[in-house]
C-alpha cells in the first residue's frame, strides 16, 4: 500500500523525500497510517493534501516531513466537520483541543467567541469542506485557533477580526454594488468561475523606463514644466472658442478680460481666501503674481498648483476680481491615445482579434498595498487575496505597491534578517507566480510600484519593477510604471499610486456649491486629476513625494481621459461614476476607483472586484472586505 500511495502521488505530480531514503520511508510510514486511521484511499489522501497544498501555498512539489503536522491537523478538520454534518450538536476531540487546554488558551477561546464578530456564525451544516475558499463568510472560530503547535500560531491567527468576505456599500456609487452581506448563490459561484478568455493587454504610457537617472533635476526643469502646463493650457482654452485670447492680469484695466495661471498661496501656511495668488506665464504676464478676489463667484475648488482660465477685471492693478473661474483645461481637438507609442503585451491577441469584433468586457480585481499586518512580514492578507481570486478567475489582478512597505515596523526598525530584495521575490513574486501557474494563461497581472515600496526607486514618476520572469508567464505578469496608462479589452485605465486623494483634501479650499446641488467632496477632488490633465498636479508637492521634474512633463500628462481611473488612498475606499462636465449628458464620463488598503494594521482590508461591461451603465462593482 505504501507503494500504491508513492504512486498516486507521483501521478498528482508530488514527490515524497527527505534528506535520506530513511527519511522518504518513515514519511510513507506516517501516509500509510493516516490512511488506515480515517479510513482513506489512496486517491483520496492525495486529494486531500491538493487541497492542503493549494491553501496554504507551499514551495516546491516535494512532500516533506515538516508539512506532515499541519497536513494531519487538515485531515483532522476534514473527519470532524463531516461527522458534525451527519450528527449535530457533537465534539469530535482531537489533537486541537488537547493542545488549546495544555496551552490553557480555552478562556480566550471563549473571548474569541464573544466578540460581537463572530455572533453571526453559520449553521454547521453551511460549512466548508474545503479551504479553497478562505473568504467565506464568518468561518467557525475554532478552525481559526486552533493549531498543532503553538509556535506555529501566527499573531494575525488569534486576532479576532479574521478575514471573513464581506460587501461595502456606497450610496454615491452610480455603479451596481451588492448588499451587505450578500449571499452568493451556488449558480453564481459556477458560473463566475467558468474558464474565461484571456484579455487583451496594451500599454499607452508607461514612464519613465527602468533603469532612468534621477535626483539630476535642475531649476529650469522646474520653470519649464509649470510654464509648459500653462502655456498648453492657455492654447487649448483659446481654441475652444469659449474663451477670449489670455490677457496680462496684472494690468490694471477696468475692462472685462480672460486671464489664464497656476494657483499659488502668498505665504507658506494652507490656502485661504485672502491668500489666493494667480500666477501666470511668461509669455502674457512675465511670470508675476497677482491676487485673487473670488467673492462674486458663488461656488469654486481650488490648490496650489491648479491651472485656471479667470474671467474678470483688475480695476486698480493690485486686485483681480473674478466674475467667472473655469477649472477645467479643455480637450484638445486631436486629443487621443499615444497610439504610436502603444506596446502590445501579447502577439496573439493582436492576430487573433479584430477591432470590430473585441468585446469591452472585463473581469478584475484590484488591490493595493500594503499586503501585510503591521506585526508580521507573513503577507497573509495577499494569500487571501490570491485564494480569493483562484475562485473567481478574474481575467486582469492589478496589484498596486507598496509591496515592501517602507513605513512597516519591521522595515523601519531594520530588524528584518533578509533583504528588501529577497523579501519581495520569495514572499511576493513566488505567491504571484504560482497563483498565476494555477489558472494557466487566462489571467494577467499587472505589477505597479508605489513611493512607499522599500526595495525599489525612491522617484516620482517612478519606473517599473525590473523583473526576469521564466518564460512560461512571461507574457502573463506585467510591470508598469507610476503613473502609468495602459487598456486591456479597449478598456482604458489609468492609475497613480501616489495618495494624491489625500493630499488634495488637506490642501483644497472651496466654497459649497449652490443650494439643491449634491455635496460631493471626494468625487470633486477626484475629477480634478483629469480636469487639469495631470496625474498630480498638486504645487508645490507635499512632504515625502520625490518629485522629479526631469521625468515629469510626458509621464505625468493625461492626454485623454481613461474609462477606469485607480487612485489607491488612505480615505475611505470608494468606487464612483464621475462626470467631467457640469451635469451635461455629452461630458466624458468615467469610473474612480479607491480598492482602500489590502491591510490595516493587524487586520485585513479591502479591495475592488469589477466587471466592466460594455458601459458604464452595465459594469458591476464590489468593495470587499477582508
Amino acid at each position: 500500500m505504501e507503494e500504491e500511495i508513492r504512486a498516486e502521488f507521483q501521478n498528482s505530480g508530488f514527490s515524497i523525500g527527505g534528506a535520506s531514503s530513511e527519511d522518504a520511508a518513515q514519511i510513507l510510514s506516517t501516509l500509510l497510517t493516516y490512511c488506515i486511521n480515517y479510513k482513506m484511499s489512496p486517491a483520496d489522501l492525495v486529494s486531500n493534501w491538493e487541497v492542503y497544498y493549494l491553501n496554504r501555498q507551499l514551495d516546491g512539489l516535494k512532500l516533506e516531513s515538516s508539512y506532515l503536522d499541519g497536513f494531519l491537523s487538515h485531515l483532522q478538520n476534514e473527519v470532524k466537520e463531516r461527522i458534525i454534518k451527519e450528527e449535530a450538536n457533537l465534539h469530535i476531540y482531537s489533537s486541537n483541543d488537547v493542545d488549546m487546554l495544555l496551552s490553557n488558551s480555552h478562556a480566550d477561546e471563549v473571548a474569541f467567541h464573544d466578540t460581537p464578530g463572530s455572533k453571526q456564525e453559520k449553521p454547521p451544516e453551511e460549512s466548508s469542506n474545503s479551504e479553497l475558499t478562505p473568504l467565506t463568510s464568518d468561518r467557525p472560530s475554532s478552525s481559526r485557533v486552533a493549531k498543532t503547535n503553538a509556535d506555529r500560531i501566527t499573531p494575525f491567527a488569534t486576532r479576532v477580526n479574521k478575514f471573513t468576505q464581506q460587501y461595502v456599500l456606497n450610496a454615491d456609487n452610480a455603479v451596481s454594488v451588492p448588499s451587505k452581506n450578500a449571499e452568493i448563490t451556488e449558480d453564481e459561484v459556477i458560473r463566475r468561475i467558468q474558464p474565461s478568455q484571456r484579455c487583451s493587454l496594451q500599454v499607452q504610457r508607461s514612464q519613465p523606463e527602468p533603469g532612468c537617472r534621477f535626483m539630476y533635476d535642475r531649476m529650469e526643469d522646474r520653470f519649464n514644466y509649470l510654464e509648459d502646463r500653462i502655456r498648453k493650457s492657455a492654447s487649448l482654452f483659446s481654441a475652444s472658442g469659449f474663451c477670449g485670447q489670455p490677457a496680462d492680469a496684472t494690468l490694471a484695466s477696468e475692462e472685462k478680460m480672460f486671464a489664464v495661471g497656476t494657483v499659488a498661496c502668498d505665504g507658506e501656511g494652507h490656502l485661504n481666501e485672502k491668500s489666493i495668488l494667480l500666477q501666470g506665464s511668461v509669455q502674457h504676464s512675465r511670470g508675476q503674481r497677482v491676487r485673487l478676489d473670488l467673492k462674486d463667484l458663488d461656488h469654486f475648488s481650488l490648490f496650489p498648483g491648479q491651472v485656471v482660465g479667470i474671467e474678470g477685471h483688475n480695476p486698480s492693478g493690485h486686485c483681480f476680481v473674478a466674475s467667472k473661474l473655469i477649472d477645467s483645461i479643455p480637450v484638445s481637438v486631436d486629443a487621443q491615445l499615444p497610439s504610436a507609442k502603444k506596446q502590445a503585451i501579447d502577439n496573439e491577441s493582436n492576430q487573433n482579434s479584430d477591432a470590430g469584433t473585441l468585446s469591452r468586457a472585463l473581469s478584475s480585481v484590484i488591490a493595493a498595498g500594503p499586503y501585510t499586518t503591521t506585526d508580521n512580514l507573513l503577507f497573509e492578507p495577499l494569500q487571501e487575496l490570491l485564494s480569493y481570486a483562484c475562485r473567481k478567475q478574474p481575467q486582469l489582478l492589478i496589484l498596486m505597491g507598496p509591496f515592501i512597505d517602507s513605513d512597516h515596523p519591521d522595515i523601519k526598525k531594520g530588524t528584518v534578517d533578509q533583504s528588501f530584495h529577497d523579501i519581495f521575490h520569495f514572499e511576493i513574486l513566488r505567491k504571484i507566480q504560482d497563483f498565476t501557474q494555477y489558472l494557466g494563461n487566462t489571467v494577467r497581472v499587472i505589477l505597479i510600484p508605489s513611493v512607499r515600496d522599500a526595495h525599489h526607486d525612491f522617484v516620482f514618476p517612478q519606473p517599473a519593477f525590473d523583473l526576469n520572469f521564466p518564460e512560461d508567464i512571461t507574457h502573463q505578469i506585467t510591470c508598469l510604471a507610476n503613473p502609468c496608462l495602459f487598456s486591456s479589452n479597449e478598456i482604458h485605465f489609468g492609475c497613480c499610486t501616489v495618495d494624491i486623494l489625500k493630499q488634495l483634501s488637506g490642501e483644497e479650499i472651496s466654497r459649497k456649491p449652490p443650494v439643491g446641488k449634491p455635496a460631493d467632496r471626494i468625487g470633486r477632488l477626484a475629477s480634478h486629476i483629469l480636469k487639469q490633465q495631470s496625474y498630480y498636479p498638486l504645487y508645490p508637492s507635499a512632504a515625502g513625494v520625490p518629485l522629479d521634474f526631469s521625468l515629469a512633463k510626458e509621464a505625468l500628462e493625461i492626454s485623454s481621459a481613461p474609462d477606469v481611473l485607480l487612485l489607491p488612498s488612505d480615505l475611505a475606499p470608494f468606487v464612483k461614476v464621475l462626470s467631467l462636465g457640469e451635469g451635461s449628458d455629452d461630458q466624458k464620463r468615467f469610473i474612480c476607483v479607491n480598492p482602500g488598503r489590502l491591510a490595516k494594521g493587524i487586520g485585513g482590508g479591502t479591495f475592488v472586484e469589477l466587471y466592466y461591461n460594455e458601459g458604464i451603465d452595465k459594469t458591476n462593482a464590489s468593495i470587499i472586505r477582508i
